[in-house]
């Protein structure tokens, strides 16, 4: 069986869809005919799309805050896990990335947990952040 045939065939077939859908038995599929409502994805999947973002991500801070490449590993790190809810959203942190950029890492800390996305990453737990958003502040902080 020709795969280059076949996968040609499919991509004609079902179509390539980027986002998700409801195909005609209502499922939310994605790509080539992708049900993910009863398949899900793969780990491997996963972990491909993750390593995509990531570079998107990267190559998206290298174009608005091109200084970020200075940070230390730990910080560019944190960086990302915060651009995961999209970099123009990351770039409204305006006091954070200022006190990230003047080496202020105690006061940029303290702006990424003194915000909403703080709150929405993970909660509050006991009136404090939760794991996370103390986690990457940590970072920040100690980088």
């Amino acid at each position: 069986m020709s795969i280059t045939t076949l996968r040609a065939e499919l991509v004609r077939d079902e179509g390539l869809r980027l986002k998700p859908y409801r195909c005609t038995a209502g499922k939310l599929t994605i790509g080539i005919g992708r049900n993910i409502e009863d398949r899900g994805i793969s780990e491997a999947t996963a972990l491909q799309m993750l390593d995509e973002d990531i570079a998107g991500l990267s190559a998206e801070l290298d174009r608005a805050i091109p200084w970020w490449r200075n940070l230390s590993d730990a910080r560019q790190r944190a960086l990302i896990n915060m651009a995961m809810m999209g970099v123009p959203r990351l770039l409204g942190f305006r006091r954070m990335l200022a006190a990230l950029q003047a080496g202020d890492y105690a006061a940029a800390a303290a702006e990424s947990l003194a915000s909403k996305w703080a709150d929405q990453t993970d909660g509050i737990e006991d009136g404090r952040p939760g794991a996370r958003s103390t986690r990457v502040a940590d970072m920040i902080r100690k980088g």
